[in-house]
């Protein structure tokens, strides 16, 4: 038996031996491999060039930015000079005769010009935009972004979704911007605003879509009939009826409007397939189409407190002598189909009506307690409605 001292001289020398080998196979396989490195200075070359390519923004914004137009509206408005007093006191006969007043007060017009954006959808002259943008004006002049002013004029425009077309005069040609698919939106995805601002022509704006199906009635607006996208990108006044862009510069929403005061910096944009489907209206009719059957819905409420709620839309309210109500729903009824299609949330029942149009009966599924059953309704048009 070797001493102590031998075994230990003998595991050092192995141990050496061992790790010199394990040194020259590792020199014998990265010597190819780092000489097939470029040199440092090409590295940073390489790196150089990379930062400063272009970035997807500019791209998208090249893509579709030459679309983007300023709109510039005149309108006349018409006040009395009746010193803030209301106008049924002022035209009161007695009042008048009381105080002296024997002409009545002349009404004081002055021209309005306001700004606003909108985005070439179409080769023959087409532009998306705003309603509150065009409404009641009376000249309207089109700025392009390679400096030509032409006149528009306003082909439909419908207060509901706040949408408006204009058709451009003129030939052109006419730049186009791509129109996007809305319904494929993430919430993260990159959400690019282009407008004019407070004046400022071809501002770009970069955040992301922060939410989606944004009902208008959770900002507490009322008389609009909108599920928004919601985005952190900021839109400014001005930028009102300009084009949200995805990364690839395809339209994917019409810029509304933005918050301001607590909550200020969220944006809002009218999904373009919405959109798309109006302006198609627009154009074909000069109107819009917006089919209801009577009911108003909420979220479908869980079962057990602190949970998602269930799929559907829950009914809170029918029309009386609505076709809902002729149709057989009920307050308290839950819809979770349409055309034998499942609904997720009350936006869905009231897209898959909007879809549908007026005048053809429209499947309803629905769960009333533990049973389920279908109705069959037929959507009519809202402005019927409301005669009713």
């Amino acid at each position: 038996m070797l001493p102590i001292s031998s075994v230990t001289s003998f595991e050092n020398k192995t141990l050496r031996l061992c790790r010199d080998r394990f040194v020259i196979w590792a020199a014998l396989i990265l010597l190819p491999l780092l000489g097939s490195l470029p040199p440092r200075n090409l590295r940073a070359q390489f790196l150089q060039n990379a930062l400063s390519q272009n970035s997807f923004v500019a791209d998208a914004v090249a893509r579709s930015g030459p679309a983007v137009v300023t709109l510039e509206t005149q309108r006349t408005v018409r006040s009395s000079s009746s010193a803030g007093l209301p106008p049924g006191l002022v035209f009161d006969p007695y009042f008048r005769r009381f105080f002296g007043l024997q002409v009545m007060p002349a009404p004081r017009r002055r021209i309005e010009r306001t700004q606003g954006s909108g985005v070439i959808f179409a080769s023959e002259g087409l532009v998306l935009t705003n309603a509150h943008v065009v409404e009641k004006t009376e000249r309207l002049l089109i700025g392009l972004s390679d400096g030509r002013k032409v006149q528009g004029k306003v082909v439909g425009q419908d207060s509901l979704t706040d949408l408006a077309v204009i058709r451009l005069d003129g030939t052109g040609p006419w730049p186009i911007a791509p129109l996007g698919d809305s319904d494929q939106l993430r919430v993260g995805d990159w959400a690019i605003a282009v407008g004019n601002p407070f004046g400022l022509e071809n501002t770009v704006t970069l955040g992301i879509v922060s939410n989606l199906n944004r009902n208008v009635s959770q900002l507490g607006i009322s008389g609009k009939r909108l599920d928004l996208i919601q985005t952190d990108a900021a839109i400014n006044p001005g930028n009102s009826g300009g084009p949200l862009l995805n990364s690839r510069g395809e339209v994917i929403g019409i810029n509304t409007l933005v918050r301001s005061g607590p909550g200020a910096g969220l944006g809002f944009a009218i999904p373009i397939n919405r959109a798309r489907i109006i302006a198609k209206q627009l154009v074909e009719r000069g109107r819009a189409s917006h089919p209801i059957v009577g009911i108003g819905l909420s979220p479908v409420p869980s079962k057990q407190p602190g949970l998602n709620s269930l799929p559907g839309g829950q009914v809170t309210y029918v029309v009386p002598d609505g076709p809902a109500a002729l149709g057989g729903l009920r307050v308290g009824d839950v819809i979770v189909a349409v055309g034998r299609e499942p609904m997720v949330t009350p936006g869905d029942v009231v897209e898959a009506i909007n879809l549908h149009g007026v005048g053809t009966p429209l499947s309803f599924g629905v769960r009333r307690g533990n049973r389920r059953f279908e109705l069959l309704i037929t959507p009519v048009e809202m402005s019927s409605m409301r005669r009713r």
